[in-house]
């Protein structure tokens, strides 16, 4: 049997990375500092916490985030059977009872022969051991520093934000009304909470918002630029007045049943877990102060009694360049010893840091078996997104989403969009199906 894997971080990518190497018959030593450290944003000390929303985001076809979902179930990612077991409802998105998430990554950890747990904060990288770091966004200070060793390169820092959570039985569902956008849902219930808003609600809403404190850094500002996909709501109404109804508060597709209408402005509620006792503010991550939130937020129609069960926060995420110091099989291009995989390997999202521990943990154990290392085919979306990871412009690289954009094109549908999507999902599909033949 080869020697130990070890991986660093209990994250999404972490635990996906150890199990399969573990089902691969490797051994692996698994790190997690919490709860031996803690970090800005946790608040357990279960493994894959999930810290910015309980949303894995569109779980419906033709979408290239359905798409990275349905290749990781055909490959037997346990992250997607724990999603399964921990699902609410949540529209066409796969949302799930964090709690329970937690629980079942855990479980897996804790219980699987060949996994063995150290709770301890890992500063220095053993020399003579394969490693997978995938230690996330709230990488520690000591081993950001040995990362910035071993890689070459400086730290490179941006702002995460979090939405804030309200207690279900303090929303006025006399005003906050039950839909889905268009009426879209995959079993035809409505599954989200719409506050409206008039034209004088929305205004003055901005103004406050606007005007609100904002809570102390933990970085310097002007080190470290705000993610697009990810703007505090304060810095999206910044950009003008009306920024917000084109975002996060957009009204299109939702009626108020009591007026029959289009509001000016939505604000959304998304069920957090499956007894429906708390909903998260969607879009509203932030980093105004804690009473500042409460006093803002309770001016939305609706919230105006809300109990906040967790404010919405700030907190560093720290990525390497990928493209400057990756191999295609995310491995580090002077120490063939060292794989990267999750957040810091340079994606944005839950199911991109999955699939990217699902690809470091099936690489790393062909490598330590002494096999050769086969990387997922090019059309697939686990192959696209690690192709922009380690192949995009190195000089203007910023995290990624599973994108549509990031695929090869496909010839003949430049006028039909959508029949595109479903040709690059049927194409992927079928490109993984080859692909674990190909590995039998």
């Amino acid at each position: 049997m080869a020697l130990s894997v070890h991986v660093i971080g209990g994250g999404l990518a972490g635990t996906e990375a150890a199990f399969q190497l573990a089902e691969r018959s490797v051994r692996v030593v698994l790190f997690e500092m919490r709860p031996v450290r803690t970090t800005p944003a946790h608040q357990t000390d279960r493994f894959a916490e999930l810290v910015c929303s309980n949303s894995l985001k569109s779980d419906q076809a033709p979408s290239a985030s359905w798409l990275l979902k349905e290749e990781l179930r055909r490959l037997g990612s346990l992250a997607m059977k724990a999603a399964e077991a921990a699902r609410v409802p949540g529209g066409h998105a796969l949302t799930v009872d964090r709690e329970i998430f937690g629980e079942e990554i855990t479980r897996a950890m804790e219980m699987h022969p060949l996994i063995e747990v150290r709770r301890e904060e890992v500063c220095t990288i053993d020399p003579q051991a394969i490693t997978i770091i995938a230690s996330g966004p709230l990488t520690s200070a000591a081993l950001a520093a040995e990362i910035g060793r071993i890689t070459g390169s400086e730290r490179l820092y941006f702002y995460d934000s979090i939405s804030p959570i309200v207690d279900a039985e303090s929303v006025d569902l006399s005003i906050a009304f039950r839909a889905s956008r268009y009426g879209k849902s995959l079993d035809g219930t409505d599954d989200y909470l719409n506050c409206p808003m008039n034209r004088n609600e929305y205004e003055r809403f901005v103004a406050e918002l606007l005007a609100g404190q904002a809570a102390d850094a933990h970085i310097a500002e002007d080190a470290t630029p705000f993610f697009e996909s990810c703007l505090p709501i304060e810095e999206i109404a910044r950009r003008g007045k009306e920024t917000l109804r084109f975002g996060p508060m957009k009204p299109m597709g939702l009626d108020d049943p009591r007026t029959g209408r289009r509001p000016y402005a939505v604000v959304q509620l998304r069920q957090e877990d499956l007894r429906a006792g708390s909903w998260n503010i969607v879009g509203f991550q932030n980093h105004l102060k804690f009473g500042e939130q409460r006093r803002i937020f309770r001016m939305i129609p609706g919230l105006e009694k809300a109990e906040f069960l967790r404010y919405g926060q700030i907190h560093r995420n720290t990525y390497i360049n990928g493209p400057e110091l990756l191999t295609p099989d995310l491995q580090l291009r002077h120490d063939r010893r060292i794989f990267f995989a999750g957040q810091i390997s340079g994606v944005e999202g839950y199911v991109e840091s999955i699939a990217t521990g699902f690809i470091a943990g099936c690489l790393a154990a062909a490598f330590a078996c002494g096999e050769t290392l086969r990387t997922f085919p090019r059309e697939s979306a686990l192959g696209s997104l690690c192709h922009y990871i380690t192949g995009a412009n190195p000089k203007h690289y910023q995290p990624a989403n599973i994108a549509m954009d990031l695929f090869p094109e496909v010839a003949g549908f430049q006028h039909d969009k959508r029949a595109r999507h479903v040709e690059i999902c049927r194409r992927a599909l079928g490109a993984i199906e080859g692909y674990c033949h190909a590995t039998v």
